[in-house]
């Protein structure tokens, strides 16, 4: 994966011109586009999360200017709306509320954390707006209703990938499990992978958790280390993964460390005292792994127009947008009750990050794959088939 931070957070919205389907154009503010079929996308722009928010609204943006050049949908522009949920799950709620009410969307795009996507899902099921997650991975989320769908793996299969990983690549028997307590995406996945790595025959020698925000974690790794592990099981996400890193190389742990894909950010990789480098997670996507045109293609596009390479979030955000644009063209509608029939019946899409086709729980069924994390960057190792 290439250097380069990511543009500005800003709020913003994108918008395709009625008179010139090929421009895309950028105002702040809140109203109704009526000449335009309007998206809503719900993101982390600032907060904690931000690198998460910038990269789905990066991706976001490409897929609807290549729409738009491509003459929009159904003869309309394509309009994406764009709400700030600085990562809090009340203000998730209220931002797909808003987007609904207000800017009129007939389908959500987001969030990541899933978590924050059980809160705008619980909107859009009440409203009956479809929505969908590029990259939430808890399976609740889908539980949801039938208006809520995803394009990535869900947390059984990512757990299962890096306990097989770590068990028959890295032939590690004793694991650790590092978690962040009450988030819905670490608590599944590390269950996911407790479940994995027992049946294949490791231990878990302990697990322990920490919270969202904390910047100290001596305590639960004096225990961690007092087990003896090989490896460490860190599911969370990326701001707290570099400093539990950095204290327990401190505290004398020279074993790997293993996350999931809330490691996927420039940020984990671009600081002073990167402190993960050797170590390994499962994503959905990298641009040093792609195998198809359209994979190289957006991957192209992707850093022509932002300049620096696509993370997981960014494809994934991508295939969200194309996957709710196809529903609307297959619909021949902007209705939403319409596009939400199309998109469950959403067969061998061919995204930024493979072939997509959409289950009875309206979960993608779609491959990971494992990056090794250098000392600037998150490069390709291997890929993971279902």
């Amino acid at each position: 994966m290439a250097n380069g931070a990511p543009p500005s957070t800003r709020r913003s919205f994108l918008a395709g011109a009625a008179g010139a389907l090929a421009s895309t154009a950028l105002a702040s503010g809140c109203r109704k586009h009526r000449d335009a079929i309007t998206f809503g996308l719900y993101a982390a722009l600032t907060g904690s999360m931000a690198d998460f928010g910038t990269a789905s609204r990066n991706g976001v943006t490409l897929a609807a200017e290549e729409i738009n050049a491509a003459g929009g949908l159904l003869g309309k522009p394509l309009y994406i709306a764009i709400e700030d949920t600085r990562g809090d799950s009340a203000e998730a709620a209220s931002a797909v509320t808003r987007l609904i009410h207000i800017e009129g969307a007939v389908g959500i795009l987001g969030e990541v954390a899933s978590s924050l996507s059980l809160a705008g899902g619980r909107i859009c099921q009440r409203y009956r707006v479809p929505m969908v997650s590029p990259s939430s991975t808890n399976p609740a989320v889908t539980a949801l209703g039938d208006c809520v769908f995803r394009v990535c793996f869900i947390d059984p299969f990512q757990g299962d990938v890096m306990a097989r990983f770590a068990r028959n690549t890295l032939g590690f028997s004793r694991v650790a499990i590092f978690k962040e307590q009450g988030s819905a995406y670490a608590v599944g996945l590390a269950d996911a992978f407790r479940r994995a790595f027992l049946r294949l025959g490791g231990t878990i020698p302990t697990e322990q958790a920490y919270r969202s925000g904390d910047t100290h974690f001596s305590a639960q790794l004096g225990t961690i280390l007092a087990q003896n592990p090989e490896g460490i099981f860190c599911p969370g996400y990326y701001t707290e993964a570099a400093l539990i890193a950095r204290e327990a190389r401190g505290q004398g742990f020279r074993g790997r460390f293993m996350g999931g894909d809330g490691w996927s950010s420039p940020s984990l990789v671009q600081n002073d005292d990167n402190q993960l480098v050797g170590d390994f997670y499962s994503v959905g996507f990298a641009p040093d792994g792609a195998t198809t045109e359209v994979a190289r293609r957006f991957a192209r596009n992707f850093e022509a127009k932002f300049h620096y390479a696509p993370n997981d979030l960014a494809a994934l955000a991508y295939d969200a947008t194309l996957a709710m644009s196809q529903a609307v063209t297959r619909a021949g509608s902007a209705a939403p009750e319409r596009i939400r029939a199309e998109l469950a019946r959403t067969r061998n899409l061919d995204g930024a990050t493979g072939l997509i086709s959409l289950n009875e729980h309206r979960d993608a069924v779609k491959s990971a794959v494992i990056l090794e994390v250098h000392e600037n960057s998150a490069d390709y190792r291997t890929t993971v088939n279902p």
